[in-house]
C-alpha cells in the first residue's frame, strides 16, 4: 500500500510541476495532495515537500489550519474567471456553460470560506 501512496504522491508532484507552466492547472493543491500521499509512504519526501521554501508554507497552512492565503484566493478567482471567459469566447454550448458556472461557483465558495491564516 505504501508503494501506491508513493506513486500517487509522485504523480501529484508531476501534475503540480506541470501546473507551474500550464495556465489554469493549479500547482499548490497538487502539492498538498502529494504531501498527504507522502505522509503515508515516505518520511523523506514528506519532509522535503513540507519544508520546501515555495510550497511548504502553503502546505503547512492547509495542514495546520485548513487555511488558504489571501493572495492565493485572489489568484484562484482570477484564474477561475479566466477559464470561464475562455469557454464563453470559444462558444461552448449554454448547457455546458451552466454546469461549468455552477461547479466553478462552488469551488470559489469553498476557497473564499477557508480561513486566511
Amino acid at each position: 500500500m505504501r508503494a501506491l501512496w508513493f506513486i500517487t504522491g509522485l504523480f501529484a508532484v508531476a501534475l503540480g510541476l506541470i501546473g507551474i507552466v500550464v495556465p489554469l492547472l493549479p500547482t499548490v493543491p497538487f502539492m498538498i495532495l502529494a504531501a498527504f500521499c507522502f505522509s503515508n509512504s515516505s518520511d523523506r519526501w514528506h519532509r522535503w515537500l513540507v519544508n520546501h521554501p515555495v510550497y511548504g508554507p502553503h502546505i503547512r497552512d492547509w495542514r495546520d489550519h485548513g487555511a488558504i492565503r489571501p493572495r492565493a484566493k485572489r489568484l484562484s478567482t482570477v484564474m477561475i474567471c479566466a477559464a470561464f471567459g475562455i469557454s464563453v469566447l470559444l462558444g461552448v454550448r449554454p448547457v455546458i456553460l451552466f454546469v461549468q458556472a455552477l461547479v466553478l461557483t462552488c469551488v470559489m465558495i469553498f476557497i473564499w470560506t477557508r480561513p486566511d491564516h
